[in-house]
């Protein structure tokens, strides 16, 4: 059980000041619970703590304070490292792995405060994904006047929890960006009717898949499937395109241009600037990433 107090053993580590959570195999659930002893029962971890923890795709890696709600007139406490975001009425809330979490749409909800639209892409196709919520629960959430309203409204709309993976999420929203129309997660068959495979993105009226590879295709048997699976595309007259996260996030322009010569349309750089912008003011751009900074260090 974490506690709060002064101890020289070394299975105990310390969280902040006065807290302490085992040192060997500590999860994020024990680390919570050792934050819960600093704050009133009635709140509830949110943002990408709450996310985390309810296992979610998380957008790129950052230092970021430990996230929690509570009721506005309760006396706040004050810690190295925890980020409390007050509330004039009662946040929905449930229990998770024995924490006390707020709900999934309010979860993303309070990370449109300061998070990117490409961020919560990410967040919200996974929740959509495992269950967690619907799409009538994230308008609910959007409707209120609140800080992050206005931008989950705007990521609602770009949502598909047919994605498979984070960087199939981005893959997504680049061709939306870039107003490239694409049917997601394809299914294929060959002439005969036979079952070829279900492509992450297909370019709609072409013959052209948009598929994101990531690190598990480099596994042997797995790349002796893709292998096997390309030729039977291929004898189909099927293109596929495979991208690396550095080609969705650096690479955009190149992606855009060949797509822009199956299409047959010519090239219009405000369709790699929208991709840009979405990018810059995210986790995985320097502006996005001071920008959370900034907004936590104001905060704690």
């Amino acid at each position: 059980m974490p506690f709060r107090g002064h101890v020289r053993e070394r299975q105990w580590e310390r969280i902040s000041h006065g807290l302490y959570a085992p040192a060997r195999a500590r999860t994020l659930a024990d680390e919570l619970r050792a934050w819960e002893l600093v704050l009133p029962a009635t709140a509830a971890f949110t943002h990408l703590t709450a996310a985390e923890l309810s296992g979610w795709w998380l957008p790129a890696p950052i230092q970021h304070p430990i996230f929690a709600a509570m009721r506005d007139g309760i006396p706040r406490p004050r810690r190295t490292g925890l980020l409390v975001c007050r509330h004039t009425k009662p946040v929905p809330s449930d229990w998770f792995k024995g924490v006390r979490l707020t709900a999934p749409a309010e979860t993303i909800l309070a990370a449109a405060r300061d998070l990117g639209i490409l961020d919560l892409v990410i967040l919200a196709d996974s929740a959509l994904r495992v269950g967690h919520l619907t799409l009538t629960d994230l308008q609910i959430a959007a409707n209120r006047h609140r800080r992050g309203a206005p931008l989950l409204r705007r990521v609602i709309p770009m949502l598909d929890p047919r994605s498979e993976s984070p960087w199939e999420s981005i893959m997504r929203v680049l061709h939306r960006a870039a107003d490239i129309p694409v049917l997601v997660q394809e299914e294929i068959y060959n002439e005969f009717g036979q079952f070829l495979g279900r492509a992450d993105l297909r370019i709609k009226g072409t013959r052209r898949l948009q598929e994101y590879d990531g690190a598990g295709h480099r596994d042997e048997d797995v790349h002796a499937n893709d292998l096997a699976r390309d030729r039977a595309l291929l004898a189909g007259s099927w293109q596929r395109h495979g991208y690396v996260s550095k080609d969705l996030l650096h690479g955009g322009a190149q992606i855009i241009a060949d797509v822009d010569r199956t299409l047959r349309r010519d090239w219009d750089s405000r369709r790699l600037a929208a991709w840009q912008h979405l990018v810059k003011h995210s986790l995985y751009g320097r502006p996005g990433r001071a920008r959370a900074y900034q907004h936590w260090l104001r905060a704690t």
